[in-house]
């Protein structure tokens, strides 16, 4: 069952003072390091999404090369998964299928939100499901060397990416998790892979936080820890943008 997100983050204060600067930058790291997202809400028509993420690192692209990307409905995507149509996603980290780093952070802002019911963004931090394992496991995660594709929707575009990492990565000091329900290919026999994408899939729906989007709100996390899905919705109109924002270089 969907929870509410405890990681939320108002641009004004209790007397609807806009916060200073400084002070919202202030806030933003804390909740980010410490829950791994951080949803920013109430806020400004002058408040600039763009500057404020380039804090963060430099935006890296997608595979289709859009570096700041529009995610709406795309008419002649609804038969396939593709994060450009109005159908749900499945759990997953992003850029698993890039030969290099995943991106450090993602974050998503609403331009238009959905009307009606449906199109939350969802998510849930991966240590929950990592808990669930060994820590022997755990280490064959690291040690296992597995395949990734990118989506159904992105080859109908022409973009076939394929990669092959490691489940568990530490980059720097930090651990990175790569999570794809449905585009990490288990070899045949490897029932420790297959048990993460079952089990991990149930987690998720059991345990994540949704994310309800009034104009202007936005939602960035660590990408290297949470993972996250989408809601379907009926409005065609509905009107985000992305990001990708990559880890500082070494």
């Amino acid at each position: 069952m969907a929870k509410s997100p405890d990681s939320v983050l108002s641009c004004f204060d209790a007397n609807r003072q806009p916060l200073p600067d400084s002070v919202l930058a202030y806030a933003f790291r804390q909740l980010l390091g410490n829950n791994g997202y951080v949803q920013i809400v109430d806020v400004p028509d002058s408040f600039d999404h763009v500057a404020f993420l380039k804090r963060l690192g430099d935006f890296q692209p997608t595979p289709t090369g859009t570096v700041i990307g529009d995610l709406k409905p795309e008419p002649d995507m609804d038969d396939v998964y593709h994060a450009q149509n109005r159908r749900p996603l499945v759990p997953h980290t992003e850029g698993y299928e890039f030969h290099g780093a995943p991106p450090r952070y993602m974050a998503l802002w609403c331009v238009k939100p959905a009307s009606g019911l449906g199109g939350e963004t969802t998510m849930l931090d991966g240590n929950r499901i990592l808990r669930e394992f060994t820590e022997e496991e755990r280490k064959r995660f690291t040690e296992t060397a597995y395949a990734w594709k990118s989506t159904e929707g992105l080859a109908r575009r022409g973009v076939r990416h394929n990669a092959e990492h490691p489940v568990l990565e530490e980059i720097g000091s930090e651990l990175v998790l790569r999570f794809s329900y449905n585009n990490l290919i288990v070899p045949e026999g490897d029932d420790l892979a297959a048990r993460l994408l079952e089990r991990g899939k149930e987690i998720y729906d059991e345990n994540h936080i949704a994310v309800e989007y009034q104009e202007r709100d936005m939602i960035v996390w660590n990408n290297w820890r949470m993972l996250h899905s989408r809601n379907a919705f009926d409005d065609p109109t509905r009107h985000l943008k992305r990001v990708q924002i990559a880890a500082p270089a070494a």
